[in-house]
């Protein structure tokens, strides 16, 4: 990502409209006992297309964003984003997918880690907390409809994202090259 005032404004602007959506609209529409959690997507699709470093700072970013504005407990759920933005960035850097379907995975991922960590730390910080195995239920159905929101939204995220984007990874005129000319035998500069 070629980081610019314009960059930083993206980004923002992406992370304080997935916090309004999210807190607003989402969270209130329950669907088999899960929700879509468009946050972890956000975060997700900002990794995925700036990389590891931006990823992380746009999960802290939001993290601090969600904590303020609905009250909760400082710090659970910027901790969490900030590792599941890296992770995806990290991924995104190893990997350099660039399938069209790729939202599909990562948003899957991103999301359960999401739910997964989050309970996980909140637990750990809640004294009186009891688990249920309904819990469990509702991190599945939350996963996969995060999986299935996910094309919309890096759809979304890519298109605002890409006049700040160095390298685009779903741009599919940088990844087919016209073949090496080659002998008969596929042993370049020997012509056998």
């Amino acid at each position: 990502m070629i980081l610019t005032p314009l960059a930083f404004l993206r980004v923002g602007m992406l992370l304080f409209l997935g916090v309004i959506l999210q807190l607003s609209v989402t969270s209130q529409i329950g669907i088999g006992g899960g929700y879509l959690d468009l946050v972890p997507l956000v975060v997700a699709a900002i990794a995925i297309y700036a990389g590891s470093t931006t990823g992380a700072g746009a999960g802290f970013a939001m993290g601090v964003l969600l904590d303020l504005a609905s009250g909760q407990v400082m710090g659970i759920s910027s901790l969490v984003l900030t590792s599941v933005g890296y992770a995806v960035g990290r991924f995104r850097e190893v990997r350099d997918p660039a399938h069209g379907l790729m939202p599909i995975p990562v948003g899957a991922a991103a999301t359960f880690g999401w739910v997964t960590a989050f309970a996980a730390v909140s637990f750990m910080l809640d004294v009186g907390a009891t688990v249920s195995p309904l819990v469990i239920r509702d991190m599945l159905f939350t996963t996969l409809i995060g999986a299935v929101a996910a094309i919309p939204v890096f759809a979304v995220c890519r298109r605002v994202l890409r006049p700040s984007l160095a390298v685009d990874p779903l741009d599919s005129r940088r990844r087919r090259r016209a073949p090496r000319d080659t002998g008969p035998l596929g042993l370049r500069g020997m012509e056998v």
